[in-house]
């Protein structure tokens, strides 16, 4: 029964450090993949610019009243927000 139970244990421990393992690879594999395409990216000149400076500041502040209207944000944060936009 003791045999059995090593066995099983054994088996197990061998199991999970395979898929471990796989994970680990295919993550290494995104990562590798991820960074080659931001090289990519980075020798045609391309850089990837922060969403909210390239956004329009009008489309900025329609978003914010947006949020507003829904009761996400309040007067004061809406002010604050819109300020911060508009550099006032």
């Amino acid at each position: 029964m003791a045999a059995r139970t090593a066995v099983v244990a054994g088996t197990a421990t061998a199991v999970s450090g395979r898929v471990a393992r796989r994970q680990q690879n295919k993550y290494a594999s995104q990562d590798a993949d991820y960074n080659q395409q931001q090289a990519a990216a980075m020798e045609q000149g391309f850089e990837q610019p922060a969403a909210a400076a390239q956004e329009d500041p009008f489309e900025q502040i329609e978003k914010l009243s947006k949020l507003h209207d829904s009761g996400a944000l309040t007067d004061d944060e809406f002010s604050a927000a819109k300020a911060k936009i508009l550099g006032t």
